[in-house]
């Protein structure tokens, strides 16, 4: 039978560590926080999130392209997860806001660290328009 290994995720960037030449299995931790964050706008909501408190509203305006009924169920998920809490103001107008709890909070360093990752190393997206065939870089409005 083949002996099972798992991932340590902070050993990749160790100098000191030798390289095994095998892959490892992720350890389970690390596969339930990408089971939560891989699904389809979870990881925007909490970094819309990450500096305070926000109206429904506000929030759909904030993660352009989700629906609300998207938006509604990812926010009921990350409640019944512990990491959203969702607030009723009676108004006038009645409107439903929602904050990160402590636990939600407490991914900012995680948002931050991928956040300068991807600066760091995925090219930035292009605005949809009309590719420049001229080598020169186009000026965008």
């Amino acid at each position: 039978m083949a002996e099972r290994r798992e991932a340590i995720v902070d050993d990749a960037s160790r100098p000191d560590m030798e390289h095994s030449g095998t892959c490892t299995e992720p350890k389970a931790s690390i596969t339930r926080v990408f089971e939560m964050l891989g699904k389809r706008w979870t990881g925007l909501i909490i970094a819309a999130l990450i500096n305070g408190p926000g109206y429904f509203a506000e929030l759909r305006r904030a993660v352009p392209g989700i629906s609300e009924r998207m938006l509604s169920d990812r926010l009921s998920e990350l409640a019944e997860m512990g990491l959203v809490m969702r607030k009723v103001d009676h108004g006038p107008p009645l409107r439903v806001g929602y904050e990160l709890t402590r636990a939600g909070s407490a991914l900012r360093p995680a948002m931050e660290e991928l956040t300068r990752w991807a600066e760091e190393h995925l090219p930035a997206q292009e605005s949809a328009g009309c590719p420049d065939f001229s080598g020169k870089e186009s000026a965008r409005a």
